[in-house]
Formats: C-alpha cells, structure tokens, sequence
C-alpha cells in the first residue's frame, strides 16, 4: 500500500454489500471510506445501514443505484446526497430532473456496459448533470474499461472508480483517490461536484481477472427477469413507483 498525501481520500464508489466482513475488507484494502448503494432500497434504510456500520476506520456513505426505463430497457444512474426518495422504473428524464432538484451528486456508472449503462448520446444530454464517469469496473472486460476512459476524455466529465462489489471479496479491488479530506456524505458530494482532482486505482493480474469471473457469475442469477418479476413488480416492494412511500407522486411516469 503506497504512502498517503496529508489530505487525500481513498473511496471505493459503489458497493452493494455491507456487513462486518465488508467492513474489515475495505479496512484491510486501506480505504478510507466506501459508498453503499443496494438495489431496490430506499435511502432512509441504506442511511440507517450507513450510520451502523460506520466506524473511525471506515465511512461508509449512502448512496443510491436508480434502475430507470423498463426492466428490458433500464439505466443505471448512481446518486449521492439525496434528501427525499426516487424510486426505480421511471423514465431516465424524470430521474435526471429529480437528481438537478435535490442537487445530488450524479455519477454514470458503467457506461454502455450490457445495455444498462447510459449510452455516449445520454451522457452528451445529461452532461450538465452528471459529475462523474466510471472508467473502471471489474466487471468490466479491458474493452470496456478503455471505452468508458474514452468517454470520460471524450466529453470533459471527471473519472471515478469502483469495485462494483457484489461480493465481500471484490470490495477495494478499485477506488478514488481524491486530493482532498472527505469527512462525510457532504463533503463526498461536494468534491464530485466541484471537480476535485483524483486518481482511479485498480488492481490487475489474478485476483482482478478472479473478481471478474466470479462478480460475472454472480451477475448472471441477479439480472434474471424471473427473479425480479417475482421479488419486484408486484407493486409494493420498496422502491417501486407505486409504493405508498412516494406518495403517488410517480405514478404518472412509472413504467409498471
């Protein structure tokens, strides 16, 4: 593990698992902070799982993965520092405006990735919105990561990077450096926002190409249209647009 600068940050930007073996992992990987970002939950219940699971060692910061578009159709948009809910299966348009309004951090991960990353033609649309680009993701083949650096280069919008992790073992495979102290959900959004200067570290050889493989695996059971069909559409799972906790606010734009 390289030596620090007085005020730098290491985060891991999105993780979908949290518990003490997660904590230790991160810890071990000499991250300073990680953002937790599950599916099909809402923010009040990732920010009580946030709070407990912080320590001195290791914050760990809210976020949330928005599934936007159809099942078929969907594209994922990760945000940080909202204050008020968005629920999954609404039009990319309509999470976007959501985001601008809370003034949240907007970050597109895996871009163009398996057809649920936004696309070059969303990220030229939204460019005013989103702060920053995932240019690597273990998931990611080299090809992959190569367009997304593209991308990133391409329209001016800063990097970032992230383990993806589904699984305890990926957890710090790759991260953010960033040149500044980040001491809070506030302060993470306030650097995404404002562009600060930061480095994306990422290890490659076997235990890359090992993460790869397994977080793949893990991918293929996820993104099975039974499996959500059967846990998700009835209408009342947590994030679904017609959940009462949306007060209806959504259901003129839901797309189920």
């Amino acid at each position: 593990m390289s030596e620090r600068a007085p005020a730098e940050t290491r985060i891991d930007c999105h993780v979908k698992v949290l518990d003490d073996r997660v904590v230790e992992r991160a810890i071990d990987a000499g991250l300073d902070a990680i953002v937790y970002a599950p599916h099909f939950t809402r923010v009040p219940e990732i920010r009580r799982e946030a709070a407990t699971y912080s320590t001195e060692e290791l914050r760990v910061i809210p976020g949330r993965e928005v599934f936007t578009g159809s099942w078929h159709e969907r594209k994922h948009v990760l945000a940080i520092g909202l204050e008020e809910p968005v629920p999954d299966f609404i039009p990319l348009e309509t999470a976007m405006d959501e985001f601008e309004r809370q003034d949240a951090a907007v970050l597109a991960p895996h871009p163009e990735f398996a057809t649920v990353g936004l696309t070059e033609e969303d990220l030229r649309r939204y460019r005013d919105i989103v702060d920053a680009v995932e240019i690597f993701n273990p998931k990611h083949f080299p090809s992959h990561n190569r367009r997304a650096r593209e991308l990133a280069e391409t329209l001016d919008i800063a990097p970032f990077a992230s383990s993806y992790a589904h699984l305890t073992g990926s957890v710090g495979v790759a991260y953010t450096t960033f040149d500044a102290a980040i001491d809070s959900e506030a302060d993470l959004v306030d650097a995404l926002e404002g562009d600060v200067s930061r480095r994306v570290v990422y290890r490659n050889g076997g235990r890359r190409w090992k993460t790869m493989a397994a977080e793949l695996a893990h991918l293929g059971y996820e993104n099975t249209w039974e499996k959500v069909d059967r846990l998700f559409l009835s209408g009342t799972e947590p994030t679904h647009p017609h959940h009462i906790a949306y007060d209806g606010r959504f259901d003129d734009v839901s797309v189920y």
